[in-house]
């Protein structure tokens, strides 16, 4: 973990927010290639559960709505983790993080008795900050797709089944943010509302959790890391009828962590916010039934920066370097790699670089391209295997006589010639492989 963590910041994937002053716990900057690979686990989601669905449209709606939404849904009056603080040294724990320890972990001090606190952020909206101008930050997305129901059904003339998606930040004040990226106070969420005839819901939740799982495992996560816990009936929320959690084998809570949760919540949103649905068809009346894939976006990003991270044994950068240091490679899943390519010079001289750049502009319409021509190849090559940069292409002197540059795979380390005028479409052949 604390390798990956390191790697992050100096390579630009994942820093603290504010470092400059300190940071500020529990929130994170996303760098350049950070950036990247978010947009890529959120595009590939997109895709295959929208874009590739006739049954589920999107929306983005605001991050803050009228507060009598989080009234209605029990936010404002139960959205809360048990807090306990540490009489000697005042720092505060999440109760269930304690499991059976009675002492302070930081200073072996008593705790005081437990309380609920609301882990809402609570803002103002206007220029007077009193009670009728109180606003929150949404802690979740679902919400504002339930209130939404109605409206979005209406406009795209849909018919149950069907769901509505959303990716959109998310703040919870959390007590004990942690563990980098995994419990932050500030995140993004990919949700899914999927309404249905409540007499197909057993059907339906079964379908979504293989869904998701297939999702997982279809962007490279091993399966041995991956495992399915059926939350047993006193560890259900309030609303949920059942719940299925995709746990990863993450380095800390004790060997399985919640990666994605899929709920069945019953009808508890849309009578709560008093929706009912007509069928066209047989004209009865029903509140529909909900099932919620949920997932967070830097939880995700977590699990697959630690599933792709890979040390082997050093000397695989070029065929003539040899050393005993281990080197790292990202092996991330074609689709997820912040960039597709990198185009490598051998060397600064004009005639290379003119031909490298013309690659480059080549390619950069169709996917994300690194340039780099920085020291040896050998420690360019290794550069890009740490990032995860599934093709390297270098333009030595001898493509100024044949016109063809060599390609090399970043898992493979086969390196294969190909003419410039097929280059595109031979990397465009890889990708989609």
């Amino acid at each position: 973990m604390e390798k990956l963590v390191s790697l992050c910041k100096q390579r630009g994937f994942i820093f603290p927010s504010g470092e400059k002053y300190g940071g500020l716990q529990g929130f994170w900057d996303f760098g350049p290639l950070g950036v990247e690979l978010k947009n890529n686990i959120k595009k590939s989601w997109w895709k295959r559960f929208v874009q590739m669905r006739i049954d589920v449209v999107g929306q983005d709606s605001t991050i803050i709505t009228n507060p009598k939404v989080w009234e209605i849904s029990g936010h404002i009056g139960g959205f809360s983790d048990v807090l306990v603080e540490c009489k000697k040294c005042h720092h505060r724990f999440k109760a269930d993080d304690l499991s059976a320890v009675s002492k302070c972990p930081d200073c072996g001090g008593e705790f005081t008795k437990e309380k609920n606190f609301n882990i809402m952020f609570k803002t103002h909206v206007g220029p007077t900050e009193d009670t009728a101008s109180v606003a929150y930050l949404r802690p979740e997305t679902a919400q504002n797709i339930f209130v939404n129901f109605d409206t979005v059904r209406t406009a795209m003339r849909t018919r149950i089944p069907f769901g509505i998606a959303q990716i959109g930040k998310a703040f919870r004040n959390e007590i004990t943010p942690g563990n980098f990226i995994f419990r932050s106070r500030e995140f993004e969420q990919m949700e899914l509302e999927y309404f249905i005839n409540p007499k197909d819901d057993e059907k339906w939740f079964k379908e979504w959790v293989d869904l998701s799982m297939q999702w997982f495992l279809d962007l490279g996560i091993k399966k041995e890391n991956l495992r399915k816990y059926e939350q047993k009936k006193d560890e259900l929320a309030h609303y949920a009828k059942a719940t299925t959690d995709i746990e990863y084998k993450f380095p800390f809570n004790k060997g399985f962590g919640e990666l994605m949760g899929i709920a069945n919540r019953a009808d508890h949103d849309l009578s709560a916010h008093g929706f009912k649905y007509k069928d066209d068809i047989t004209q009865k009346e029903f509140i529909p039934y909900v099932i919620e894939p949920s997932i967070g976006v830097d939880r995700a990003a977590l699990a697959f920066l630690l599933d792709a991270y890979t040390e082997v044994e050093g000397g695989r950068t070029t065929t003539t370097e040899s050393n005993k240091e281990k080197e790292m490679v990202l092996k991330l899943h074609k689709d997820l790699a912040p960039y597709k390519v990198a185009i490598l010079p051998l060397s600064k001289k004009e005639d290379l670089t003119k031909l490298a750049l013309e690659i480059f502009d080549e390619l950069k319409g169709r996917y994300m391209v690194a340039y780099d021509q920085v020291s040896s190849i050998g420690r360019r090559y290794r550069r890009q295997d740490e990032i995860g940069t599934p093709y390297c292409v270098t333009v030595d002197f001898e493509s100024l006589e044949d016109n063809a540059v060599t390609v090399r795979d970043r898992d493979t380390m086969e390196q294969e010639r190909i003419p410039v005028a097929e280059l595109s479409a031979y990397i465009n052949k890889k990708l989609e492989s």
